[in-house]
């Protein structure tokens, strides 16, 4: 059963780019995606970092981007998951 944080892990991984940590990021989504028990050797992640608007909490805005080895497509749901704003 994944653990309940009320952080997303879109705002988690914007604060580990903040702090300087965005090598950790990729190791972040790969915990994330064995949670909702997928195998994250099957996905290719990217990150999309851009500035935020003046009015967010954050200085910066990370997208996810999952992208399947296989070529299948990827999870609608999953993808619309992984970069939920809160």
């Amino acid at each position: 059963m994944p653990q309940v944080n009320p952080f997303t892990i879109r705002m988690q991984v914007a604060k580990m780019f903040e702090q300087g940590q965005s090598l950790f990021a990729e190791i972040k989504v790969q915990d994330w995606l064995k949670e909702r028990n997928h195998n994250p050797k099957d996905y290719l992640i990217r990150f999309h970092q851009k500035m935020a608007p003046v009015s967010a909490v954050s200085s910066v805005i990370v997208e996810i981007e999952l992208t399947r080895k296989d070529g299948q497509p990827v999870d609608e749901w999953i993808q619309q998951e992984i970069n939920r704003q809160s």
